[in-house]
């Protein structure tokens, strides 16, 4: 008895626009993982590269920030070195955030 409500084109849209944004981070991400990870590590039948890796890890913590992984750096232990702390922030389901 009540009304269809019509599929708005939009949300569609840009749910294939959120999706495809998701993956491109996500490649971007594995792909400075695997750079990153040959730098140091040696295997066997890959020749190990010597590269400078300062712009590789500053695109490998901006997409990571693109996520909401951010470390946070505290000093409160008194002795002088710094402890590192990773915050990942927790999404409200949807049904929490209509209300």
């Amino acid at each position: 008895m009540l009304p269809k409500k019509k599929k708005d084109h939009d949300d569609e849209f840009q749910w294939h626009e959120e999706g495809i944004s998701s993956l491109v981070r996500l490649i971007v991400l594995t792909w400075t993982g695997a750079i990153l990870t040959l730098n140091y590590v040696s295997i066997p039948g890959i020749p190990q590269q010597k590269i400078d890796p300062t712009f590789i890890a500053s695109v490998f913590t901006g997409t990571l920030a693109t996520f909401g992984v951010t470390p946070s750096k505290s000093n409160g232990n008194g002795g002088g070195t710094q402890k590192t702390t990773v915050s990942v922030p927790v999404p409200k389901p949807k049904d929490e955030e209509e209300k």
